[in-house]
């Protein structure tokens, strides 16, 4: 079984890469921000670690993790930012590697996840797949998936890691700026190289 890391700062279409993967191949995808969803759940140590580090005024009414408060602390704040990361990294590490070793069906497992490499989720990688946009794409596809204006947008963005960084960090980058036949193609060729077989539909 071979795993493959697909990473990308946020509006970048790592989704669209993932869904492609999906549909058309044999993989399994592992959705890293899925999991930080369910280990965040109320009760859970995830949570209870977030809440040491924040203070209970990062929960709802309910008890549960306000997602919009916490963002904007951390995407104000790179001290805390990484104050987070550091305290709920192991989490979502730890699932993913139970989920791997759990699986018996896929011949190949896909991570998908924004901060593959600041949770060294690379080690467990075959290879790595960067995709990238152009930044006025990027904000534009957060506004609409978040429902939060400009500024704030290019916030999220500005406070992650650059096109650049995935050009130098990964074995293979897609470009993606809107062109799903484009993206398709691109996709194509790499799962060539890495030898994903395609669905028999």
């Amino acid at each position: 079984m071979k795993v493959i890391g697909i990473t990308g700062s946020s509006g970048s279409g790592k989704s669209t890469v993932c869904d492609i993967l999906k549909r058309e191949y044999n993989v399994k995808i592992i959705d890293a921000d899925k999991i930080a969803k369910q280990l965040s759940k109320k009760g859970t140590g995830y949570l209870n670690d977030i809440v040491k580090q924040f203070g209970e005024n990062i929960l709802d009414e309910k008890g549960e993790l306000d997602r919009k408060k916490l963002a904007d602390i951390i995407y104000r704040d790179s001290e805390k930012r990484n104050k987070l990361n550091n305290c709920t990294f192991k989490y979502i590490k730890n699932e993913i590697e139970r989920e791997i070793k759990e699986e018996n069906g896929a011949s190949t497992i896909v991570i998908d996840a924004p901060l593959l490499f600041e949770c060294k989720l690379e080690n467990m990688c075959e290879s790595v797949i960067g995709v990238i946009s152009n930044k006025n794409m990027q904000i534009t596809r957060i506004m609409s998936r978040d429902g939060i204006n400009c500024i704030e947008a290019e916030k999220r963005l500005d406070s992650q890691q650059t096109n650049e960084f995935y050009i130098e960090k990964c074995d293979e980058v897609i470009e993606n700026n809107g062109n799903i036949d484009d993206i398709k193609n691109k996709v194509k060729k790499i799962v060539e190289k890495c030898n994903i077989t395609k669905k028999l539909h």
